[in-house]
Parts: C-alpha cells; sequence; structure tokens
C-alpha cells in the first residue's frame, strides 16, 4: 500500500467554483454528479501543498478514462477586473491573478506551491449512446473516476488521491437549436502566430480555432467578405482579411473571384459551421462609411492592389454604391449556387443608435435593394430600429431586452459585451461561475432564438492600435473587464480553453436538456420545474445566484427525463 504524504490535501469540487491561489478554499467537497450521452461533463480536482513540491503526477482511472481530459487551472493576471459602476455580484473587484486559462498537463509533472489552492480541470467528452453501446459499454449507470497524486517518478509515496462519480443517464442530450456566434478575429490569428494572412498554415490555424468554437456550441460563423469594420480607430486599420477578391477594370467595372469563400464554406460545412454570418457592409456605430476594401486596380495597363473603400469612403455616396450594385447580385448568385439560402445572415453596421438612425436606413436599405430575401441581424439596444422595421431579426443586450420581450418581438436573440455589468450574465473574470451559466435557462424560458458575443479571440487593445499578448494583457489595454474580450488564449498549435468557455458550453448544455424534457413533458411543465421553489420568476435580472442552485437544477431535470424516457 502506497504510504500516505501528511501534507498535501486535496479535494472534488464543482465547475462552477473558481479556486484563487491566494485565499482558503471554503468550498465543501462535490464528488458526484449526473449527466447525459453526447454531453461535455466537468468538475476539478482541488489540492493543496504545506511544502514546496518540485513535480508531481497525477494518475486517473475510470471506465471512461478514454474521454476523459485533464488539465491545470492556470492564473492570468487583470488589471481591470471591473468597471467602477459594475454590481456586487462578484468575486472581487481587485486587480491581481484570476484563475481562468486551461493548460495541457505538462509531461515532466506539475508543480505545487507551498500554501496555494490550485485545481485540475477534468472534462469528461461523453459519446452518443449509440457509440457507447457499440464499443460494448452499458446504456447506463455508475461510472467512477480515482485521481492519485504522487511524486514524478515515484509512484511509492502517494501524495493524495480523490474519488469522483458520474451517472450517465439513459437519455442523450439534442443537438443544438439555439444559433450561435462569438466573433472570430482572424488578423488576430495572424498577428499572434506571426503568419500570413490566408496562407496555408493561417487556413490551418484557422480551422483548428473554429472546430474548438464548434465544440463549445457555436454553429454561426463570422465571414469576413471583406475586412470586418469592427473595433477600428476610426481613420485606422486593421490587418487585411478579405476573401474576395476583387479587379477594378480600367472602365470602372469590377470583377469578383470567390475562390477563397467556396474554400471557407468548405472548411464550415467540414467542422461543423451551419450557418454563415455574413461581415459588415457599413462601419460600426453608425453605418457612415465603408469597410476597407482591397482590389487589383488596372491603371495604365499596369495591375496593382490598392485600398478602393475605406473611411474615406461615403457610405451612401455614389461610388460605393456603385460597387455594392455589382457585388451584391454576384454575391447572391454564389449563395444560389452553393444552396446556402437558408444558412447566410447579414449585417448593415454593429451597435447603431437612434442618433445614427437615418443613416443606418440608408445604408440598409441599399443591401435590402439586392439582398432582401435574406434576414439582416443586428446587435443593437434601441427599439426604434425594430420598430421601424430596419432590424427584421433584433439582437438586443440582455441588460435591454425587456421592451422586445414585452412587445413579442418573433425570433428574438440577445448579446452580451463589457456594458453588461450591472445584475445580468457575462462571463467576466471577477463574477462568480454561476452568472456565467444561468444563461442557458434564461434562453430557454424566453424562447431566444441566438446569442451573439464579440470577443472569441480579440486580443488588441481598444480599436485595434495595437496587438497584445493575452496571456499578459486580459483588459484589451485597460479598456473592458477581463474576460470581455476573448474565450480563449493562444496556445502552440491552435487555442487553448479558458474555464468561462467551459463554463458558457455548460450554459448551453442546461438549454439543450430544458429542451429535451419539453419534448417529453411539455414546455409549461418544464417551466414549472425550472422555476419550483424561487420568491420571483426567472428573468435576465432576477435569478438564483447560487451555484448549489444550478447543479441540484439541473440533477432534478436529468432525473425527469431519465424517468419520461423510460417510460
Amino acid at each position: 500500500m502506497a504510504e500516505k504524504h501528511s501534507q498535501f490535501q486535496t479535494r472534488c469540487v464543482s465547475s462552477l467554483v473558481k479556486v484563487f491561489a491566494d485565499e482558503a478554499l471554503t468550498e465543501a467537497s462535490w464528488n458526484r454528479g449526473t449527466a447525459l450521452w453526447s454531453e461535455t461533463f466537468a468538475f476539478q480536482v482541488a489540492y493543496r501543498s504545506e511544502a514546496l513540491v518540485y513535480s508531481m503526477k497525477v494518475a486517473v482511472s475510470s471506465e471512461l478514462a478514454a474521454w476523459t481530459t485533464v488539465r491545470p487551472v492556470g492564473l492570468a493576471p487583470s488589471e481591470l477586473p471591473t468597471f467602477a459602476h459594475s454590481d456586487d455580484y462578484v468575486l472581487r473587484k481587485t486587480p491581481g491573478l484570476y484563475p481562468d486559462p486551461l493548460y495541457p498537463l505538462p509531461e515532466d509533472g506539475m508543480r505545487a506551491y507551498p500554501g496555494q489552492w490550485r485545481t485540475l480541470w477534468v472534462t469528461v467528452e461523453l459519446p452518443s449512446k449509440e457509440a457507447w453501446e457499440a464499443a460494448g459499454g452499458a446504456s447506463s449507470g455508475v461510472r467512477s473516476f480515482t485521481f492519485d497524486f504522487h511524486f514524478t517518478g515515484d509512484e511509492g509515496v502517494e501524495l493524495g488521491s480523490q474519488r469522483f462519480t458520474l451517472e450517465v443517464l439513459p437519455a442523450e442530450l439534442p443537438e443544438q437549436k439555439l444559433i450561435h456566434t462569438e466573433w472570430v478575429h482572424y488578423d488576430c490569428l495572424a498577428t499572434y502566430y506571426k503568419l500570413d494572412i490566408f496562407g496555408e498554415k493561417h487556413w490551418e490555424l484557422i480551422e483548428r480555432y473554429v472546430e474548438n468554437a464548434v465544440r463549445h456550441g457555436m454553429n454561426m460563423l463570422l465571414t469576413p467578405l471583406f475586412t470586418p469594420p469592427l473595433d477600428t480607430e476610426i481613420g485606422g486599420e486593421r490587418s487585411t482579411v478579405q476573401l474576395i477578391d476583387v479587379e477594378r477594370t480600367q472602365d470602372g467595372e469590377y470583377r469578383f473571384g470567390f475562390d477563397k469563400l467556396t474554400r471557407w464554406v468548405e472548411m464550415c460545412d467540414r467542422v461543423g459551421i451551419r450557418y454563415f454570418e455574413f461581415s459588415h457592409l457599413f462601419t460600426q456605430w453608425g453605418a457612415k462609411h465603408a469597410p476597407k476594401i482591397i482590389a487589383t486596380v488596372n491603371e495604365d495597363g499596369e495591375k496593382k492592389e490598392q485600398r478602393i473603400f475605406g473611411w474615406e469612403t461615403d457610405a451612401a455616396g455614389g461610388p460605393y454604391r456603385q460597387f455594392l450594385s455589382q457585388f451584391l447580385p454576384a454575391l447572391d448568385a454564389f449563395i444560389r449556387e452553393h444552396k446556402l439560402e437558408d444558412r447566410s445572415y447579414f449585417h448593415v453596421s454593429d451597435e447603431p443608435n437612434l442618433d445614427q438612425l437615418e443613416d443606418y436606413r440608408r445604408a440598409s436599405a441599399i443591401l435590402k435593394e439586392h439582398l432582401g430575401a435574406y434576414p439582416f441581424i443586428e446587435a443593437l439596444s434601441d427599439y426604434g430600429f425594430y420598430e421601424q422595421g430596419l432590424v427584421p431579426v433584433p439582437i438586443p443586450a440582455n441588460d435591454h431586452i425587456d421592451k422586445f420581450l414585452e412587445n413579442e418581438v418573433p425570433g428574438l436573440w440577445t448579446y452580451y459585451c463589457c456594458g453588461q455589468s450591472v445584475d445580468v450574465s457575462n462571463r467576466f473574470f471577477n463574477m462568480p461561475s454561476a452568472r456565467n451559466r444561468i444563461l442557458g435557462y434564461q434562453l430557454y424560458k424566453f424562447g431566444i432564438k441566438g446569442f451573439l458575443q464579440w470577443g472569441f479571440n480579440f486580443w488588441n487593445t481598444q480599436h485595434s492600435k495595437e496587438a497584445i499578448d493575452p496571456y499578459r494583457v486580459t483588459d484589451a489595454g485597460g479598456a473592458f473587464p477581463s474576460g470581455d474580450s476573448f474565450a480563449v488564449y493562444p496556445g502552440t498549435d491552435g487555442p487553448l480553453d479558458s474555464i468561462r468557455w467551459e463554463v458558457f458550453r455548460e450554459a448551453l448544455q442546461d438549454l439543450r436538456a430544458c429542451e429535451l424534457l419539453e419534448s417529453l413533458a411539455g414546455r409549461e411543465q418544464v417551466l414549472e420545474l425550472l422555476e419550483a421553489g424561487l420568491s420571483e420568476p426567472i428573468t435576465f435580472r432576477n435569478y438564483p445566484r447560487e451555484a448549489s442552485w444550478l447543479l441540484s437544477k439541473r440533477t432534478e431535470i436529468n432525473r425527469q427525463i431519465a424517468k419520461l424516457a423510460d417510460a
């Protein structure tokens, strides 16, 4: 029998616990959970050593070991964890080190720092029920996990051990119905990894990042027809990320090449992207200008590349209108040729306000003259844009959604970004993970059809003035609370997850579990179960704050699904 090490502590806790290195772990042990087939289930194994351990390893024993990944939770710095006007439903408001990035297990062993609680993030990617049974496994039942910590190279001295039990119930999580997009910033990938944009290495890297996004519930992809005019300093430029090849002839006509867009569609089909969110065709915050567009220009018999539109271009002016009158029919023909009509969505301009309504109206009319058959979606907060018929599918922020709900706007989406820091769900570093995960039940209750978030990997300062190292700067250069501008970190060959990104996936799985239960019991019964025992109905601002409620409610939903599925 292995010798026990008296100065080493371990404890299993849920995925909703954020374990800080500079404070005591007061969370009670959590050693049992339930899950459905085709679900990704997560929990943590916390550990603490009285003395410095230079190198240790953990051995995992389980019938589900082949589907299990163990990753150390790293610490990330935050100089701006919160705005001054934020509420108090946070873990802390001080700058410092926050648990966030998930790293691969180091081959040469982990280190335990004296007196510091750290955790391992355990992810169990359950296969489909059919795949499990084809491999000879029982259809349901209890599976145990054992985690043994020992010094590297010396398994005779056991530092500590923990056991977790996962009950896999005889039902399968259904496919996600919610449309979900997180904006991928392709220029940030090229800049960080020092790659040529749309060179082969860049294409490979984009696919790895999109694969990761799909595994976390993203099924719509921002598609850069031209460099997306997002978070760019007025008069400034971001690196050119343009899928459409443009040639302007000597007589002022345009020719368009769709080879890169064709490759893009093929990539999306390969990794599981269902919908295409074509990038904004007018600048952010008002639709006053054209996005940056690069073209091959034929002048005096010589061809050269140059910028033909940008901040100097009047959005409603003749030259850009002429360009769009040729480009949009060609794009429409491409969409129809590739049978993408039911998969294509368009934008005019991001986050317009009522002061810019007339500019938006003019820009919208230009696009809808050619693209009127397609849905237009827009992140906005002013109901007037919908009321006047300018945005058929509005995406209000979750703290401005009430008027849209009161007026029963069909097909409603929602979003959040840095501004949503009072009462509502969000996923900043300093927020409890329960505040991240509650979104799933809110989306279900209000029948929300889509969710948008702007920062999958925005590794720039605000307005893209400079690139940043996301391991050192997590607040876009002191502009947004840490956790707003990116959900993944750049690994050696692809993305590294954050605990916020993992918990967000759990929120979407809660939504899918509710939809499964609705198919068995009806919507009224699900809503009754969801709000049973609460003093007030769930809204986007009022909801249970306790992680224990989220965990027990999901178990209750799972049990009811299993009961009805067996009936």
